[in-house]
């Protein structure tokens, strides 16, 4: 698989480290092409990128053929996919445009700015026959699969409650600080909080309706500190929060969960997972420690070439109904935590 990387800040970095583990872990899928309209990032073959800790790693970019424009990219080489890395309100028209132009199309969460685009994306996928996944990351992570597996197989009885939680330094790193705009970005709540709206439409699907409180603390951008509590029909106690205005002298970063059922209970903080059973000794399950930004590109790998058979259109679909639960969130938001209807 021949794949351009389109995108080389934070996460666009992360993804290109994981393309050299899997070149020298001879998986078949070659990066060759990195595509990105900051000049800076490509002058030098040691391009400074952040990471995922947001720390300055150099990158070597020497062993791949460097781009400003994803079209002369896509005509130039000779690719099987595009790996998009993008600020959010460009993740719809530049994904279109690589299907339209013949190829498959890995993008990074969120799936787009609005459902509205949502909706053009899964529509231009059916209509080029093009496959399209989403980097919603937390869907294969280790101890949320954990988690997502008990409440599927009831496992401890019904779920009474889940609350999830991240939160850390205010985004001030990214390209014409385009995180900190709401319309390109949708703020922390589009940004951030959205994982873990996903992992909620994951788990449980969508609510009936939402209430959330919010703050706008960053002058232009969207709300940065948001709590919302999801209603079920069943009564079951949902919350997420998150906040990135969290800071200090140095970048700090945290993501938990709580989850409690009939029958015990799941923690995840500080990256471990703590299974706690009614009436028996608690313990933490042992993980393989698999990299969840490699494996969902080798799970998008082995869709295209036939290992892998999953129906994508529904998954894109599931990634969809997370944008309308975050546009929900919004709209209580902006009317002071007024219930808000969940409609599809």
């Amino acid at each position: 698989m021949k794949v351009g990387l389109v995108g080389l800040g934070m996460m666009g970095s992360a993804h290109l480290t994981n393309y050299e583990k899997m070149k020298e872990n001879n998986t078949g899928i070659e990066l060759v092409a990195v595509c990105d309209v900051d000049a800076e990032k490509l002058s030098s073959t040691e391009a400074t990128a952040g990471n995922l800790d947001v720390s300055k790693k150099k990158l070597d970019l020497s062993p791949y053929k460097l781009y400003s424009d994803m079209e002369e990219m896509i005509k130039a080489e000779n690719l099987d996919y595009v790996d998009l890395c993008l600020p959010t309100f460009l993740h719809a028209p530049l994904a279109i445009k690589a299907m339209e132009m013949g190829l498959h199309v890995f993008c990074e969460k969120p799936m787009a700015r609005n459902s509205a685009q949502c909706t053009e994306m899964i529509e231009t996928a059916k209509r080029t026959g093009k496959k399209l996944m989403i980097g919603h990351t937390l869907r294969y992570w280790d101890a949320y699969v954990f988690a997502k597996n008990y409440v599927e197989n009831g496992t401890f009885g019904k779920c009474l409650g889940a609350y999830f939680y991240r939160g850390g330094s205010t985004p001030i790193w990214s390209w014409d600080n385009w995180l900190l705009d709401d319309e390109r970005s949708g703020g922390c709540l589009l940004d951030q909080h959205i994982h873990d709206v996903d992992t909620i439409v994951w788990m449980f699907g969508l609510p009936k309706s939402v209430s959330t409180s919010a703050l706008n603390v960053v002058k232009g951008s969207g709300f940065d500190i948001v709590s919302t509590n999801y209603i079920y029909e069943d009564g079951k106690m949902v919350n997420a929060q998150d906040d990135w205005t969290i800071n200090g002298g140095s970048y700090v970063f945290s993501m938990l969960f709580r989850m409690n059922f009939e029958k015990g209970a799941l923690i995840f903080e500080n990256d471990t997972l703590t299974v706690h059973p009614e009436g028996d000794k608690t313990y933490k399950p042992k993980f393989d420690g698999k990299n969840a930004y490699y494996e969902e590109i080798i799970l998008f790998n082995k869709l295209l070439n036939g290992e892998e058979n999953f129906d994508y259109i529904k998954l894109l679909e599931s990634h969809k109904q997370t944008i309308i639960l975050a546009e929900a969130e919004v709209k209580s938001a902006k009317n002071h935590g007024l219930l808000q209807e969940v409609i599809v």
